[in-house]
Parts: structure tokens; sequence; C-alpha cells
């Protein structure tokens, strides 16, 4: 397998540090708000290189944080706080409701949950002792309640970013004050106000964590010093990766992830300019995960996203959408012709000469998924095999139940199992998939027994009004067939 890793610009031989083991940690969402597409991106990429991993065989420990207090905005005030006064609520209440719509988000969409998904919140002794492990090291410093880290003292700062301290001074949003050595030094620790909720004892006072220290003090305690895969989107390479490095290696005497995979950002087209900008609560350009499942389903989402490598940004749109539910269902049309001929498909294994074919198909998904989990062309092999799939089935050749079979157990691992875009057969996919199949099942055969009883103008009523959902019948000798138009 070959990643390319942020840390260093360059694609590597992966190689874990206990072999058949991998440890990956993500960075989590900040629940202050509903979480939007450009969430859905990093999260459903992670979800397919976490699938994939263990499709390969080894055994993932994933953790993903959520962020439920130290995410400081500009002006240093905590998002979730912000948002508890806008909403007239306690912050435990914004940090609960936001967590599990984020959860409700991620399990609509397919995406697996992570092993372990601690919170910042839960974790604050862990985040004060590395804390006093950096002081005692001379890379922090308390002043008047607050503790920095002194990037000064650590000669790697700047190696995921490659940007130089030097150059970072008039850029960084901390202004020299309250004590600060330098201004690019950053907050592990602040004093808390007294109308501060959020706050916790520690040795410099009545405070809480900085957002960086949080990451840092999970990773360790949850996959040790040194690990194997740290996740993230790219728009948090700096300051929050930066920092994470910094701290974690500064603290622990040990390299902090070996390999850095960074998502690409999910960009919209700005309507005044017309060029592609990044959708982001602060921008206000955001789609709900919610609102976009109003209208999409939930692979069709998947879709559009593997489509483009995990590390590549992306543009939304219509059009965008439009091209993955058609691709998607190219998909399934050829999948739910294979399982629709194994209800009446003879005995045996006719057609047996076709498993060479399924077998290729794994080989070379797995090749293209090796370099560098490139989904995109995962898919371009699944959609060839489609095109094999559906000259096969429209063909001459009798095929037997158990080459079906092993077509359908093709499209369930690779389409489903890595990629989470073909649902199951056997009842456990997504509900709606699977209500829409039944319903389309059961109008079907009521066709056929208004065709028995030779209400023809019934049946052809039915035909019509599925047709008008987009969903066509095709008559044929062993029964009748439907595909989305």
């Amino acid at each position: 397998m070959q990643i390319f890793n942020v840390l260093g610009r360059e694609k590597q031989a992966f190689t874990p540090i206990h072999e058949g083991r991998v440890g990956m940690y993500v960075c989590g969402p900040t629940v202050y708000e509903h979480s939007h597409l450009g969430h859905a991106k990093t999260y459903v990429s992670f979800d397919v290189v976490a699938r994939y991993l263990r499709y390969r065989g080894f055994d993932l420990l994933y953790v993903q944080n959520i962020t439920d207090v130290g995410h400081l905005r500009a002006n240093e005030e905590d998002r979730v706080l912000v948002r508890a006064a806008q909403l007239n609520a306690k912050p435990m209440q914004v940090v609960e409701t936001y967590t599990r719509s984020y959860f409700e988000d991620m399990d609509a969409l397919g995406v697996q949950r992570p092993d372990i998904s601690p919170r910042a919140s839960g974790h604050v002794p862990e985040q004060i002792e590395m804390i006093e492990a950096l002081i005692a090291k001379d890379h922090a410093y308390a002043v008047d309640g607050n503790v920095y880290f002194d990037v000064l003292s650590d000669a790697d700062y700047g190696k995921l970013s490659n940007r130089r301290v030097e150059e970072q001074q008039d850029e960084s949003r901390d202004l020299i004050g309250s004590g600060k050595r330098h201004p690019v030094d950053f907050a592990l620790w602040k004093k808390a106000e007294p109308e501060h909720i959020l706050r916790w004892n520690s040795p410099w006072g009545v405070g809480f964590p900085g957002w960086h220290i949080e990451c840092s003090a999970m990773a360790r305690k949850y996959l040790g010093a040194n690990f194997d895969i740290h996740g993230g989107g790219i728009d948090n390479i700096y300051p929050h990766n930066e920092n994470e490095i910094a701290q974690s290696e500064c603290a622990n005497d040990a390299d902090f992830a070996n390999y850095w995979m960074l998502t690409g950002s999910l960009n919209v087209l700005d309507p005044d300019e017309g060029i592609p900008v990044k959708m982001s609560k602060s921008l206000g350009n955001y789609i709900t995960i919610k609102d976009a499942l109003e209208e999409y389903r939930p692979q069709e989402l998947r879709y559009f996203i593997l489509t483009s490598h995990y590390s590549n940004p992306v543009v939304y749109s219509d059009e965008a959408l439009a091209s993955a539910k058609s691709g998607w269902e190219r998909l399934m049309n050829a999948l739910r012709l294979v399982r629709q001929q194994m209800n009446s498909a003879p005995e045996g294994d006719a057609g047996a000469g076709f498993r060479e074919r399924l077998t290729q198909a794994r080989e070379d998904f797995g090749q293209v998924m090796d370099d560098d989990f490139n989904s995109p062309r995962g898919i371009a092999v699944l959609q060839d095999l489609t095109r094999d799939v559906n000259i096969l089935l429209n063909s001459e050749t009798e095929v037997g139940v158990d080459t079906l079979a092993a077509i359908n157990d093709t499209y369930e691992t690779l389409g489903g199992d890595v990629l989470g875009l073909a649902p199951a057969a056997d009842g456990t996919a997504s509900g709606d998939s699977q209500r829409e199949a039944a319903l389309i099942d059961m109008l079907i055969a009521m066709r056929a027994q208004a065709r028995a009883d030779r209400d023809y103008a019934r049946s052809d009523e039915i035909r019509d009004q599925l047709a008008g959902l987009g969903i066509s019948l095709e008559d044929r000798a062993d029964g009748t067939i439907w595909k989305l138009q």
C-alpha cells in the first residue's frame, strides 16, 4: 500500500508500527451546529479508508474526537458558548444536541462509527498533565492564569505546513499581549473570566483548555505517543495540525503520527464571482447534511464524494450531483438485475467462466485502492465490471444461481463493504433503499395480478405511474424487472 504523506509531501509505502495493526486518529467535529456537506466529504473519505484497511485484514483502532470545549473564534470566544448564548441554552445542551445530530447524519450516510469517540471535556485531566510536561521541559510558560506553547523552543515548528515562524508573525490571529513572548505562541490553557461557564481547576487557576491540546492528549491516551495515521481536513493544517505535532513531540519526546492524510475542501461556486470557494459555516454558504438528504439518497452523496480523490477539492453543484445519481443508479440497476435473476435462475454454476472476470475486478480494485485509497478509480473498476455484467445478463448465455451469487458478492464486498455504495440484499441496507425496493416489487406484483385478471388499463396505469417516478419496467420471459431511469 502507498499513502501520500502530507508530512514530507510524497507518496510512501505504508508500514504500520505493529504488523497487522493500525492506529488512526481523525480530527472530529466541533459540535455547535448541524454538520454540513464539507464535513461529509472528510468523514465519508475516512470511512472508506477505515473500511479498506479492515478489508485488507488490518486490525484497526479508529479514534475520532468530539470537540465540545476550547475551539476559540478569532476574538477568543468559545464557539460552544457563543452558540449557547444565541439559543439561550446551557453549553452542554448545545453539545448534546449537535453531537447527536452529527451521529444521526453519519449513520444516514452509512459512515461506520469510530471505535472511540472521546470528548474534549471528558479529558481535561489528560490535557493538564500534558501541559505540565511541556512546562517542565521549557516548551511552555504560564502567565496570569494562561499557559502558552513557546514556538521558538521547537526547532521543527512548521514542518507540516512548511511555514517558517518568522513568516507567521503578521498572519497570526493572536496579537502580542497577555504576557505572550511571541505572537505565534498559542494557548494551551486559558484563564476563565467570571462569566465563562466552561471552567475547570488547574495548577494555573480556574480556566479551560485550548483547542489544539485536546487532540494531542486524547491521541496519546488511546493510541500512544507514536501512532500510524492522523487524518483531518486540509483547512486545519495550520494552525491546528501544526500545533498538535509541536506540542505532542515536545511533550512525548517521540514522533507523533507517521502518516498525515488530509482531505481537500468541498467548495461551492461564489454567486457573484463564479469561482469555487470553500463551504464553511463562517461564510454562511453551507448546505447541511440533513437538507442534502432531503433531496438526494445517501448513496448518491457518497458516490459524489468518492468520485473525487480524498485529497482533492471538489465543487458541489446540482449538475455534479445529477452525474453522481446517474453513475450510482447504473451500478444499482445491474446489481438489482443480478438479484432478480437469482430468484429464477437454474441451480448450479452455469456461466462459471465469468468468475475469471470477477477475480480480475477484485484484483484491479485492490491495486487502485492500494494506491493511496483511490476511490475514483475503484468506482471505475466497478463501472467496467457493470458493463460486462449487463452484457452477460442481457445475452442468451445461461447463468446459474451460483455465478449470480458470486457477482452479487463482488458488488456487496467492493461496492458495499468498502465503498458503502451497494446496499446488502439481506435487509441490512439503509431503510430508505429497502423500503423503496419493497414498494416497487409490491407494485410489480399488483401489475402482474392485474394482467392475469385481464385488467390491462390498471396494468398500464401502474406502469405509467412508475415511469413518472423515473422507474422503468421490462417484461421478460422469467418475470418483470425494474430499473431507475
